[in-house]
């Protein structure tokens, strides 16, 4: 079932909207940043020639009525991968009742087995347009979970810097309204919003334009 998300019925019942994507491709590399170091020594970013680990997509899931983020790391992209994180928010709502889920219109999202599932699962499955990921909710906290996971990181295997990813989540979901994980959000969304052009109503950031 592929639906339009209705800003009143969003705003009536934020807590049977939610939101998926994929945030990566994540390597196994130094990654750069902020932090402090002693004067006059800078903490110096190693450099890698071989890298043998491959990349993890982390599948992300998140709940807007209760401002929480949860997610897995996998090695592929592909629909059943996809499908997997679908039915863990679908648990999340475990009452039956319809529930929205805004995702991208990628093709792995767009399947027969998945608009069954959906159909079966009373899932309203609402696209964001072509190019329009910005729309999806769950982008914004992707900044914060990439400043305070990656950043300044030098992860030694996947399953280090899965651990990192989910002790970020667990300290979120606690602290989501901490003014550090607050302010990497709107960052995130000012970032994002200037790569567009557009706000998030739609309208021109510049009346000109």
């Amino acid at each position: 079932m592929v639906a339009v998300l209705d800003r009143a019925a969003a705003e009536r019942f934020p807590d049977r909207v939610l939101a998926f994507d994929e945030f990566g491709p994540l390597g196994i590399r130094p990654t750069a940043g902020s932090c402090w170091a002693k004067e006059g020594k800078p903490n110096r970013l190693p450099a890698t020639y071989r890298r043998t680990h491959g990349v993890t997509y982390f599948h992300g899931c998140y709940s807007v009525g209760d401002d929480r983020l949860w997610g897995v790391n996998r090695r592929r992209k592909g629909t059943a991968n996809t499908l997997a994180a679908l039915k863990s928010i679908r648990a999340a709502r475990p009452d039956g009742a319809p529930i929205y889920i805004i995702l991208d219109n990628l093709s792995a999202y767009t399947g027969a087995g998945i608009r069954r599932w959906a159909k079966k699962n009373k899932a309203e499955l609402c696209f964001t347009p072509t190019y329009a990921s910005w729309a999806n909710p769950i982008e914004a906290h992707f900044g914060p979970l990439r400043q305070f996971t990656l950043a300044n990181s030098h992860h030694r295997s996947h399953p280090a810097q899965t651990q990192a990813l989910h002790r970020y989540l667990r300290r979120r979901n606690t602290n989501a309204r901490h003014p550090d994980v607050l302010a990497a959000q709107r960052k995130e969304r000012a970032r994002i919003r200037s790569e567009k052009g557009i706000r998030w109503s739609g309208r021109p950031l510049n009346p000109a334009a």
